[in-house]
């Protein structure tokens, strides 16, 4: 087996072990978001935050900051981040407003994002000439790209997110299934969707290294959908989204180094292929409870 023979070779293994690692992060900070992602129906989310990073490329492109390495490359994916969190908190406060959902601001962000981003990145170009700016670095992640910098990066990341997620389940989750009667038990809305927005914003900025800008919606979405068609008891449906989410990652990654797949793809096909089978599963469990129903 590839996958055998790359992690037992030790200058293999600091290739990819970093990877794995920012795998395994991204998985469980994602995986434990998707819950509370599916049931807001906030699916689309992933692409408008995830593609705001292509506006902040265009910030730091435009400030001479690159992806080539030390601190330029560490001030560009600070760039990055604060305008995707600028994304996130925009997306919030405007979908409040009467009249705009959320589906519809997320696709104005998205769309106002890259647009900026494209034009500061022709500017940069023309500026630079044939040595533009290198953003494909940043927008469409590479296993190989990742160090064991990124991959510290995405541990400490996703042990915070995990940490604030486990420290406002109950009000965050008592939102998520009733928005409406949410601030008659002292629960605010407002404060659970910035919340929840900005730790999103954390999960796809970090994904993007691994999985990319347009496969990072996967890893938010699939765990979640997925586990929900297994259980409808909110505990094990965490549970299964955590066990969904690592089994998709770790299983992508090894058809990746088999099958010579680029990472991102493979992952999200791993998931997909889960999601199906759970769907399956699913319907097969209730048509099997209907029957028990009717003879009984």
């Amino acid at each position: 087996m590839k996958t055998w023979e790359y992690l037992s070779d030790p200058a293999l293994a600091q290739l990819f072990l970093p990877g794995i690692v920012t795998g395994i992060a991204v998985a469980l900070m994602c995986s434990c978001l998707s819950v509370i992602v599916v049931l807001k129906r906030l699916s689309f989310i992933g692409q408008g935050v995830s593609h705001a990073a292509f506006g902040g490329m265009g910030v730091a492109a435009l400030a001479g900051l690159s992806v080539s390495g030390g601190l330029p490359a560490l001030g560009q994916m600070g760039i990055v981040l604060v305008f995707c969190l600028f994304a996130a908190l925009a997306i919030a406060g405007l979908s409040d407003r009467r009249g705009e959902s959320a589906d519809t601001i997320i696709g104005i962000v998205l769309v106002a994002s890259m647009t900026l981003g494209a034009l500061l990145l022709h500017v940069t170009f023309r500026r630079q000439g044939a040595g533009g700016p290198a953003w494909e670095s940043v927008l469409f992640g590479s296993l190989i790209g990742v160090n064991w910098n990124d991959a510290l990066i995405a541990v400490v990341v996703s042990a915070l997110v995990l940490a604030t997620a486990w420290w406002v389940r109950r009000p965050m989750y008592f939102w998520a299934f009733d928005e409406q009667a949410a601030p008659a038990f002292g629960v605010g809305g407002r404060a659970m969707k910035l919340t929840l927005m900005i730790l999103l914003c954390l999960a796809i900025v970090t994904s993007m290294k691994l999985a990319g800008v347009i496969l990072a919606t996967a890893i938010l979405v699939l765990p979640g959908a997925a586990a929900l068609r297994l259980s409808d008891r909110l505990t094990v449906v965490v549970v299964l989204s955590l066990l969904i989410g690592i089994s998709g990652v770790l299983g992508g990654l090894v058809a990746s180094f088999e099958l010579d797949w680029p990472p991102g793809p493979a992952i999200v096909a791993a998931l997909t292929v889960m999601y199906l089978g759970a769907r399956m599963g699913g319907g097969i469990a209730a048509l099997a409870r209907s029957r028990d129903t009717a003879r009984a």
